[in-house]
């Protein structure tokens, strides 16, 4: 169960990200979905990591999002190439 919980929590993120990053994207929804899942676990891990936030804590779903932002930004960079 916790792995669909992880998807669902990876594409929400994936869509927040979306909005917030600027600019067009022409992702579908299975990569927004794997976007999201990526960087909410990075920034999860990271943040746990460094001691910024436990797990549970409302700060780890507005890390995920910057997470997610920073890989879709990525992602686009090098798509363009």
């Amino acid at each position: 169960m916790s792995l669909i919980y992880t998807i669902l929590i990876g594409l929400v993120v994936g869509v927040v990200a979306r909005f917030l990053h600027p600019g067009k994207d022409d992702i579908g929804l299975i990569m927004t979905a794997l976007l999201g899942i990526a960087g909410s676990m990075v920034a999860s891990f990271g943040g746990q990591f460094l001691g910024i936030y436990r797990a549970g804590q409302g700060a780890g779903f507005i890390g995920a999002v910057v997470g997610a932002i920073i890989l879709l930004a990525v992602y686009t960079k090098m798509k363009q190439k």
